[in-house]
Order: structure tokens, then sequence, then C-alpha cells
């Protein structure tokens, strides 16, 4: 019986010496893991990746660029990790965003744009110690130089010169000092600028629309530009063969300046009968040749003129209405050229 008791205190006792062992390791454990945990999360122990460098600044307020790559310790009350610079390409937008943005252009038209430079950092000593916060300043001054050059040209240069915009604004980032004797991007923050690129430029609404109407209206413009350029010069060409039709008319028959007016009484009876050929069925077209004689008119007094006209409408019923003669065209022509040889007397004729 003794023996069973003295066996179960000793079992018991193993077992809490086993238990407050594996509570110390734990505990032993548990306190290592949260001292490394607060040394990393302090950054005591820090690590420095490839292409990437990290600025220490030190209690007595010296900055040292760290850029070795591997695991580094520091004093965590003597020191303090002030930031890590990446030393690959980074991209910076226009206006921080890469969403369009609104800029104005030379004549006060609304313009969307967005723009992107690729830089890399080369001098840390520029970059991340004689320059507080230069994300910020070189955010800053990138929007600056580049709406200074798009704000210079007109908005039709910037639709459709973007390729000069583009070369043009690199050109002022690279070289061009912020102010006049003063330092360029390059020289100010220690970065080489890589490219530069203008993703987007377009016009508002309204002023696409606009823009729009302006080209219909101006190639309806040169549409009817371009027929009444034809018809001028079609207009030039009849009248240079008008006019030597006529000079070679006049050289075959020997007219002299006096003939003028019976030329011209040709010319326009010409025009009639050749109206009068193509047209004639259900037109009333005459021709009239007058050589400027005046046509002798006789009116009757009122009295025989109700009689005559009683007699008239009596007449009509019961005979029938005389053909008046023609004469033909060829007769009209030769009368006419008769009287074009010898100006003399004056010719009455109608058709």
């Amino acid at each position: 019986m003794n023996q069973e008791v003295t066996s179960s205190l000793l079992h018991r006792a193993h077992l809490k010496t086993l238990f407050k062992r594996s509570f110390l390791v734990f505990l032993i454990l548990f306190i290592a893991y949260t001292c490394i945990a607060l040394f990393y999360a302090s950054r005591t122990i820090y690590k420095v990746r490839r292409n990437y460098a990290i600025i220490v600044e030190t209690l007595s307020g010296e900055r040292i660029a760290v850029t070795e790559v591997g695991w580094h310790l520091r004093l965590p009350i003597f020191t303090r990790i002030e930031l890590e610079v990446p030393l690959m390409n980074q991209e910076l937008y226009l206006g921080a965003s890469a969403s369009p943005k609104q800029i104005m252009s030379k004549g006060n038209v609304a313009l969307w744009t967005s723009a992107m430079m690729t830089y890399r950092i080369h001098d840390l000593e520029r970059w991340g110690i004689e320059n507080r916060s230069p994300e910020i300043l070189l955010q800053n001054d990138f929007d600056g130089l580049v709406k200074d050059v798009m704000q210079g040209e007109t908005i039709n240069a910037l639709i459709s010169d973007r390729e000069r915009i583009k070369e043009q604004i690199y050109r002022t980032l690279k070289n061009s000092p912020l102010n006049d004797g003063g330092l360029t991007l390059e020289e100010k923050y220690g970065i080489t600028i890589v490219s530069f690129v203008l993703r987007d430029t377009s016009y508002g609404e309204k002023l696409a629309a606009a823009s729009e109407e302006k080209k219909r209206r101006e190639l309806i413009a040169e549409a009817e530009n371009y027929a009444a350029d034809l018809e001028a010069s079609r207009t030039r060409k009849l009248y240079t063969a008008y006019q030597e039709s006529i000079r070679d008319m006049r050289k075959a028959l020997e007219l002299d300046p006096r003939s003028d007016p019976y030329l011209f009484d040709f010319l326009n009876q010409q025009k009639w009968a050749a109206a009068y050929e193509k047209n004639q069925q259900g037109q009333n077209t005459f021709v009239l040749n007058n050589s400027g004689a005046t046509t002798g008119l006789t009116l009757t007094p009122p009295n025989q003129k109700n009689e005559k006209l009683s007699e008239l409408s009596g007449a009509q019923i019961s005979a029938p209405p005389q053909q008046r003669p023609r004469t033909s065209h060829a007769s009209d022509t030769q009368n006419t050229l008769t009287g074009l040889r010898q100006p003399v007397g004056t010719t009455n004729q109608a058709d």
C-alpha cells in the first residue's frame, strides 16, 4: 500500500517538473521571438535589397547612405532609418495621377492630357540628403515644366504634332534649368531622366463636337471652291473659244468696226435659233432679228376698235384661222449675212 502511494506521488512530481520545464522553455522561446520581432519591427536589424539603398540618420544628425546588399544592424536609440530609396527606373505622372488632367492651351482652349516621365536615381547625396521630401519637390517641378511647354502651344499642334511636342518636353526636362542660371532637374535631384511620353491628348466633348462640325464645313467649303474653280475655268475656256471664233469670223467676212451692231444681232439670232431648234415642242419660242430700225405701230380710234372687234369675233366663228408663213432659219442667216456685208437699210424678220 505504501509503495503504491509513493509511486503515485513520484509520478505526480515528475509530471509537475515536466510541466514546469516545458512552460519555462516556451516562455524563453516566446521572449526570444518577441525580442526578435521588436528588433525587426524597430528596424534595429534591417535588410538592404538589390537596387535599393537605405539612408540612416545618426544621433548627431548626420545622414549615411547604405547601399551594400544584405542584413545590417543599427543602434535602436542612437540611429534612425529615414528613407528607403529605390535605384531602379521609376515613373512620375503629370499631376501625380495616370488619369488625364485638364490644362489650358494657347488661346485659352481646354485640353485633357496625361503624361509620364521615367527616371533613375544615381546620386543619393543629392536625392536623399540635400533634399527634404524629394518626391514632392520633383513632382511640382515636373508639372511646372511640362505645363509651361504645353500651354505655349496651340490646341491643333498638341493634337496633331505630338511627336515634336514630346521631344521638346523631353529636352526641356533634361537640359533646361528650372530658373535662369539655375539647376536642371537632373542636377538638382541627382537623377537621370530616361524617357518622357505623352500618354493621351484629347478635346472635351463639346469641343470635339465643334471640331467635327468645323471640319465638315471646311470640307463643304473646299468642295464649293473646287466646283467654282471648275466653272470659272470652263467659262474662261468658252470665252477664249468665242473670242477666237468671232475674230476668225470678222477676218473671213472682212468686217470693220461699223459692222459690230449687225454682228451682235447675228450672234443673238443664232443663240435664239439654237434654243428654238432644241425646244420645238410645247414652247412658244421665236427668233427676232432687228437691225435697229423702229417698227411702225398704228392704233385705231376706240369706236372703230369696237366695230373691228365685233367683226373679228364673227369672222373667227365662220372662217378658220390662217397660219402664218414661217421663214426658215437658213433664210434668216442669209439675210443677216447680206446685211453684214452691205450694212445699208434695215430689215425686220420674225419667226
